[in-house]
């Protein structure tokens, strides 16, 4: 951290605001100062645009072979670069990783370290604020509504970089000023996670606290780079989430569950009161299977009027077809993450009953069928939860939506066939692959798959029930609404069942987890999830899959296996080591070791 600040406070990085900006009309030695830039509103402008564009991306790395979706590197998915030598993957599953090479990590590569990335977009959004808030002898030909707006919209961008470092290496230093070159690093500390809970919320909450005027901070905006105030309610949500959750919280932090299921409520009733509302346009037969499907592929737009669910949509188009694709796609490059059969299991069947309860051996080979649910372990995918064909492409289903004859099978010798051979990267590992976000016309010549949500009511729904059966029992109101009522809403969005009432406590949690596993599949939750719960030794030490077979009569035979062993479910991987170069300078700085535990 001390190279990155040092490097900012001298002004090198400062045309960093501007990479994705033209025409900044510079002097003839192509330097800016800050009052240049702070000075003139189309040059403000240009800047405060590259902090918001910082914001729908720094979670995603979707596009190289490099950097996989992060779904492979948890229990949800089997990455098809497994044995790929060196590749990221194949280091991940072995436990490779060190706290010299940053490349090893999630959603990171070869060329950006997410330390250092987060602490530029924190500079930046620093910059602006020191500038905006403190604006000395300069003229600021700023409208005093517009302005205020924009600090509001960049105090919820640093919030929410400063969640992304929380979320990945715990308490971190909070930095929310400038430094300049003289800074005595000595007294630098780690705040604890709590104290980062805090100044996010902290944050959120001074943003909100301006009024909701037009061209100020508003709910609804007509440019789909501004944030809103439905944005800064959701970090608060997933904020307080990760706070009360037993990674971060011993027992002595004031964020009990009963604390984040407050603010949990808080945010999702602002949210509905102010048009959101679960996605619930039905598609055309020939465009998506369902609701859920067709909700994936749909593009959200700044004014919500075509998806009033989506609060924070990432701008990269997803290329599914091409990173995780399926074989049957010309060009495509890899499977990917190619869905587990412990994801599979979660499932229920669309009568609402659970199919798989459990496993009765170690390799979960072995699975306890729900006798009374109608899962027929010899035809295992049909009448499942309609989200599980719109996550994932299986053995027998009908992949062009136009076509009957389109059919993907995996059973040896097909058109999609399990993986014999470790080094053709095409073929699933799994018996299955990634359908979510993926549209059947998509290709190198047509863009039609989806965009990944960073945040969105359903995750709102699932935030507030689980703080709330934490903080009490499954069906204790707060207000008009219980945690099995909020898992309800959820799921009568595709037609399940909801969950029954009078569950208790354990039994609501076995199954609330598998509803945010289903619901949430392939959104980058499921990796965090099984760290905030501590339950990362007992998920993510192998995954399954289902080799199918074809029988003489033309019927299919299932048998479950299981992959290889990983390396990477040990208590070291509950958080992101610091690079350890960063590490070494703050030791010699402050006289502590900033390392995270086991690295």
């Amino acid at each position: 951290m001390k190279k990155t600040i040092k490097i900012f406070a001298v002004g090198l990085l400062v045309a960093g605001g501007f990479s994705s900006c033209a025409n900044l009309d510079m002097d003839d030695d192509g330097r800016l100062t800050m009052d240049d830039i702070f000075s003139r509103y189309d040059r403000t402008q240009q800047y405060l645009n590259g902090i918001l564009n910082d914001m729908p991306k720094v979670t995603l790395s979707y596009g190289a072979t490099s950097t996989p979706m992060l779904a492979g590197f948890s229990d949800e998915a089997q990455d098809a670069n497994d044995g790929q030598g060196n590749h990221v993957m194949s280091n991940w599953y072995n436990g490779a990783g060190s706290a010299a090479d940053y490349a090893s990590f999630p959603l990171t590569a070869k060329t950006i370290n997410c330390w250092e990335h987060y602490y530029e977009a924190i500079y930046k959004a620093n910059m602006f604020l020191e500038n905006m808030l403190n604006p000395s002898d300069k003229t600021f030909p700023f409208d005093e509504t517009m302005k205020t707006g924009w600090i509001a919209q960049v105090r919820v961008a640093r919030a929410y970089q400063y969640l992304m470092l929380a979320k990945r290496y715990g308490g971190v230093p909070i930095v929310d000023g400038l430094r300049d070159v003289n800074h005595d690093y000595s007294g630098d500390r780690r705040a604890s996670f709590e104290e980062v809970a805090d100044y996010i919320i902290s944050e959120c909450d001074l943003a909100l606290s301006t009024p909701d005027v037009e061209g100020g901070f508003t709910w609804i905006t007509t440019n789909s780079v501004n944030l809103t105030r439905f944005v800064a309610w959701a970090i608060k949500s997933q904020t307080a989430l990760y706070a009360a959750s037993p990674l971060f919280n011993n027992g002595s932090s004031k964020y009990t569950w009963a604390v984040a299921a407050d603010i949990t409520k808080q945010a999702l009733d602002e949210c509905l009161a102010h048009g959101a509302r679960l996605y619930d346009k039905t598609p055309e037969a020939s465009s998506a299977l369902n609701v859920y499907d067709q909700y994936f592929l749909t593009k959200a737009e700044a004014t919500r009027g075509n998806d009033p669910e989506t609060i924070l949509q990432s701008t990269t188009q997803l290329k599914i077809w091409q990173y995780c694709g399926t074989p049957m796609n010309g060009k495509m490059k890899e499977a990917g993450a190619c869905p587990s059969q412990e994801l599979v299991d979660c499932y229920d069947m669309k009568n609402g009953q659970e199919a798989i309860l459990g496993y009765s051996d170690d390799q979960h080979l072995q699975p306890i069928i729900n006798q009374s649910s109608g899962y027929d372990d010899n035809d295992p995918y049909k009448n499942r939860d309609p989200r599980f064909e719109a996550s994932i492409y299986y053995n027998g289903c009908q992949r062009n939506l136009n076509s009957p004859s389109s059919i993907l099978y995996t059973y040896e010798g097909s058109n999609c066939a399990l993986s014999t051979n470790v080094t053709d990267v095409r073929f699933t590992r799994t018996g299955y692959y990634m359908r979510k976000f993926n549209s059947y016309t998509s290709d190198d010549s047509h863009a039609a798959d989806g965009y990944m949500p960073l945040f969105r009511l359903a995750e709102l729904y699932l935030n507030f029930a689980e703080a709330a059966y934490q903080s009490s029992t499954p069906d204790t109101k707060f207000g008009n609404m219980s945690a099995v009522d909020a898992v309800n809403a959820v799921r009568a969005r595709v037609g399940m069942a909801g969950f029954p009432t009078g569950m208790n406590k354990s039994d609501f949690e076995r199954r609330y987890r598998k509803e945010r596993r289903v619901e949430l599949a392939f959104e980058d939750h499921r990796y965090y999830d099984v760290r905030r719960w501590k339950i990362l030794e007992q998920t993510d030490g192998f995954v399954t899959g289902m080799q199918a077979t074809k029988n003489s009569d033309g019927s299919f035979s299932y048998k479950r296996f299981k992959l290889a062993d990983r390396r990477c479910n040990t208590p070291r991987y509950y958080f992101y080591p610091i690079v350890q170069e960063e590490v070494s300078k703050m030791l010699q700085q402050t006289g502590d070791n900033w390392q995270n535990p086991n690295w």
